[in-house]
């Protein structure tokens, strides 16, 4: 992708709901790229999506690498990291979903992958790029004196009663909601208190994991995860503490305005040559620390 190129052309990987529900959408809506084809695991999947929004189906996905300047992955995260790396090796920049891998070595393969092949890439942590939460989040990172943090997500996934599509998603039922929801978490608490420096995890009922953190700006915070909290309890807020009082974080947009937003920051990246804080490498050290707290966790 060059600064000539007009509508840089984004190719989409991955057919399923976070794909069909946000990814394509965007995509599809987006004034300043072209949406140049769908690549699934599964082609009848891959062909109705790129039908549905007006675009290519691709079987082979190197094919799809080839006519496309960047790519969007909605894809689960250890299938994601190697076609990543193939993707940056084909010149593709890069629209990542989170967490980027479930092991160091993939997100690390990612990240060298990208910087070989010189091609930028952002994270798609949805508060980070959503209306309301990435102002916020700015504003509470540029103001100084924070004492601590309470992070808390809970999702009702798994409680009885629940139709969530994404309850089907073999890698959520696996790995639980530290790694689904902890990087929302995290990508919300590095920028302002700083990168952790010490973690201590506990297992609470279900996938439910409390965490707690120590910043290099000296403060804590403390965070808790769950995808099987009862629907009544469900919800997701992070409070910050210290000489200014209290901050809340706001109400935000929804996922496909969101990811609009980070297809311009990508685009930003690549014109600029400036790379997005919330880049392939954030991506690996959510990773790192992921993969630390749920060591202990199962200690």
């Amino acid at each position: 992708m060059t600064a000539s190129l007009i509508k840089p052309r984004i190719g989409l990987l991955g057919t399923g709901p976070w794909a069909a529900g946000t990814q394509a959408p965007a995509l599809a809506a987006h004034p300043g790229v072209d949406f140049a084809g769908v690549w699934g695991r599964r082609p009848e999947a891959a062909a109705a999506l790129a039908a549905a929004h007006g675009t290519t189906p691709y079987d082979d996905v190197d094919a799809l690498f080839a006519a496309c300047d960047a790519v969007a992955i909605a894809l689960p995260p250890d299938v994601q990291a190697p076609l990543a790396v193939r993707a940056a090796e084909a010149g593709c920049h890069l629209l990542l979903d989170k967490p980027l891998a479930t092991t160091v070595t993939g997100a690390r393969e990612v990240v060298r992958a990208a910087e070989k092949a010189g091609v930028a890439s952002v994270i798609f942590c949805t508060l980070r790029f959503a209306t309301g939460t990435r102002e916020w989040i700015a504003e509470q990172a540029a103001a100084d004196g924070w004492f601590t943090a309470h992070a808390r997500w809970l999702g009702a996934l798994y409680s009885p009663g629940a139709d969530s599509p994404y309850a089907a998603s073999p890698w959520r039922g696996e790995k639980g909601a530290l790694w689904d929801v902890g990087p929302h978490a995290l990508s919300v608490l590095l920028p302002v208190l700083g990168d952790v420096t010490s973690t201590t995890a506990a297992a609470g009922l279900g996938d439910t994991a409390h965490l707690v953190l120590r910043h290099t700006s000296g403060a804590t915070s403390t965070v808790t995860l769950s995808l099987s909290a009862p629907a009544a309890s469900a919800g997701a807020t992070v409070e910050l503490l210290g000489a200014a009082g209290v901050a809340e974080l706001p109400a935000w947009g929804g996922g496909t305005e969101s990811f609009g937003t980070a297809v311009d920051a990508l685009l930003h990246a690549v014109r600029t040559g400036e790379s997005h804080p919330c880049d392939a490498a954030f991506g690996l050290r959510l990773t790192e620390i992921l993969t630390e707290a749920e060591s202990q966790l199962r200690r």
